[in-house]
């Protein structure tokens, strides 16, 4: 059962949310609730998170993927975000599901989103268990994306972004953000469960990432190779294949 939800970013537009919820309406139909971060560009229904959040909520745990600044069913300018809010927002999610009374106690993030999960548990309360899925350790790794417009941007302050079909406003301000963002510190000092999830076959954000982040990270820390999973999870199962292990890693933090 998907619930849809709006709730006011940390800047001010409206985010558009989906709640997954588990089927039954008893409480021992429910495991736990989580928050789950998308990647760079994709927003909620991409397969990562509408596959892995739905599977999840058939295991007993309900999820909240929402859609950042300016994607999907989102107000504002995507091109106004930067990774700073897309942290903030991860917590502000957080704070919705928990006033909601569902309190959040896993955040998993996909890719851009892992990194963004990872830097928003220490500021959660309630957050016991973190699972990257394909995360960057160093977040300006997504600059290989648009670095053909970098000395645009530079001069201009701003270019036209092509995703998906449409055309994004990529601005200076993120560029300076996201190289500006430094994960090691708040891995280290994570103080929760850690989960990370990578596949050896990932052509977009090499497994040498998942690498970087269990070594800085301290125990509880698990890593599991997704072997034969490409990075967007596309294939046949992949996504619920990530979702179970997820599901059953997280059990004694929920």
């Amino acid at each position: 059962m998907a619930e849809r939800v709006r709730f006011p970013s940390t800047t001010g537009p409206e985010l558009a949310g989906t709640i997954d919820v588990p089927a039954g309406s008893g409480r021992d139909s429910v495991r736990g609730w989580g928050v789950f971060a998308h990647g760079f560009t994709l927003g909620k229904d991409c397969p990562a998170a509408s596959r892995m959040c739905k599977q999840l909520a058939s295991e007993g745990i309900g999820m909240l993927r929402f859609d950042n600044l300016g994607l999907g069913g989102s107000d504002g300018d995507w091109g106004d975000g930067s990774f700073s809010h897309k942290v903030a927002d991860t917590v502000r999610a957080v704070e919705y599901m928990n006033d909601s009374g569902r309190e959040v106690r896993l955040l998993v993030g996909h890719s851009f989103g892992g990194a963004a999960a990872i830097a928003a548990a220490r500021e959660c309360d309630t957050v016991a268990a973190v699972a990257s899925v394909g995360a960057p350790y160093d977040p300006a790794h997504v600059e290989h994306n648009y670095d053909a417009l970098l000395e645009r941007i530079e001069a201009e302050g701003e270019a036209p972004f092509p995703v998906g079909g449409k055309a994004l406003t990529l601005k200076k301000h993120f560029i300076e953000d996201v190289r500006a963002a430094d994960l090691t510190e708040k891995i280290r000092t994570l103080r929760r469960a850690l989960l990370v999830m990578h596949s050896p076959t990932d052509n977009t954000v090499g497994i040498a990432n998942a690498s970087d982040i269990f070594q800085a990270a301290r125990h509880p820390r698990s890593f599991v190779s997704l072997e034969g999973a490409d990075h967007l999870l596309t294939g046949k199962n992949q996504a619920a294949r990530a979702a179970r292990i997820v599901s059953a890693w997280a059990d004694p933090y929920l």
